[in-house]
């Protein structure tokens, strides 16, 4: 079942140089991960600072591979750092389901 995978960050203007090199890195490592479908990048247009990343994978034993992933987590940890709190990934998928 393909999901998508919804990240909304919040980045302060003065940090947003610090982070778009990580954006960009663990990106790039989620392209080779297996059952990556694709991503985009979402900018608020009335809060600039506000992001939204979405994500769409194969299943969810690939996005879950993904977030277990230790190159992933050494990115996603100096993120957490630089933006003062944890990361929250909300999973959707299509459809209805009984």
């Amino acid at each position: 079942m393909t999901i998508r995978i919804l990240i909304k960050r919040t980045v302060p203007e003065d940090k947003a140089r610090d982070l778009i090199p990580m954006f960009k890195k663990i990106r790039q490592l989620a392209i080779q991960q297996e059952g990556y479908i694709s991503g985009e990048t979402l900018r608020n247009f009335n809060n600039p600072e506000e992001f939204l990343i979405i994500s769409s994978w194969q299943s969810v034993s690939d996005w879950e591979s993904w977030l277990k992933s230790k190159k992933r987590q050494k990115i996603q940890d100096d993120i957490d750092l630089l933006l003062g709190g944890k990361t929250r990934y909300d999973i959707f998928h299509y459809g209805f389901t009984e």
